[in-house]
């Protein structure tokens, strides 16, 4: 058996779902608006975990390689070890918030990433303890071990993000779908009056917002995890997505709440003789 369908067993291991409900009850803690939107990556447009963990991984890595190269390099690598571990923390709470808001499959392997990597962590921090005692030996030790646990624990991590795309945007691939043309998506007054309508663009779902003279149109998916944005509401000229509450704002696109961080695709329209007319926006406008 492949390594890959492996850890897909894990996304059918029930066992893990009391560790997933107790994760959860932490997660609730972190404080929603600014504060979850900037944990996600709102802005700067994508998930700022993968930013997050390069500090922590790339010191430990170079830790253990300074351990392996000839000459005295003990409090270097023992500096990168305590700076690997300053730096897990943003890494941790930004990698928990999108945990949060994923599926049951992901978080089940979620999880087990978390523990991979928490072991990880615990080893370098017992690395650095030997090391500032003396005992380089077990530092060096510590230091290899813990880098094996998250190199596991990145595993795992790809393949929440490559295999299941968490975090990925999820609506990117509909915008290749539709040819440049004007498209009639049926009399303006058929869509409600202040609330989200669907339309359908060569079967690319739409949301439609019709508010007095003005129309605004957005490809209907949210691009966090591919929910019906036409099912949303809409606050504050933004369509909240349904399923995880994100809020795209209707003049731009713009993420305004995440959990989603990439902006939604917006569509020029037209109303012509009474029909809603929509288009792709070219580069320029």
């Amino acid at each position: 058996m492949r390594l890959g369908e492996r850890i897909r067993g894990i996304e059918r291991e029930g066992r893990l779902d009391p560790a997933v409900s107790r994760l959860k009850r932490i997660a609730a803690r972190i404080p929603s608006g600014a504060v979850r939107d900037m944990l996600h990556g709102v802005q700067i447009g994508h998930p700022l975990h993968p930013v997050a963990v390069h500090l922590p991984i790339g010191t430990w890595t170079s830790a253990v390689l300074l351990d392996m190269l000839p000459g005295d390099h003990r409090r270097s690598a023992h500096a990168l070890v305590n700076t690997g571990l300053l730096a897990t923390l943003p890494a941790v709470v930004s990698g928990l918030a999108d945990w949060s808001e994923q599926g049951e499959r992901q978080q089940r392997v979620g999880v087990v990433h978390a523990a991979a990597n928490g072991v990880g962590a615990l080893l370098f921090g017992a690395s650095s303890l030997a090391r500032a005692g003396g005992r380089e030996g077990w530092g060096r030790a510590l230091a290899v071990t813990g880098l094996g646990a998250i190199g596991l624990g990145g595993l795992l991590g790809g393949h929440i993000t490559y295999f299941r795309a968490s975090g990925a945007n999820s609506a990117d691939y509909l915008v290749d779908l539709v040819s440049g043309d004007w498209h009639d998506l049926g009399p303006v007054d058929g869509f409600p009056e202040g609330a989200a309508g669907r339309g359908d663009m060569d079967g690319v779902p739409v949301v439609v917002v019709r508010t007095g003279q003005s129309v605004s149109a957005l490809l209907g998916t949210c691009t966090h995890m591919g929910a019906p944005l036409a099912e949303g509401e809409v606050v504050d000229g933004c369509v909240r997505c349904p399923w995880h509450g994100s809020e795209f704002r209707l003049d731009s696109g713009a993420v305004a709440h995440g959990p989603a961080t990439a902006s939604a695709e917006t569509l020029q329209t037209s109303v012509v003789d009474g029909r809603l007319m929509v288009r792709l926006r070219t580069p320029e406008e």
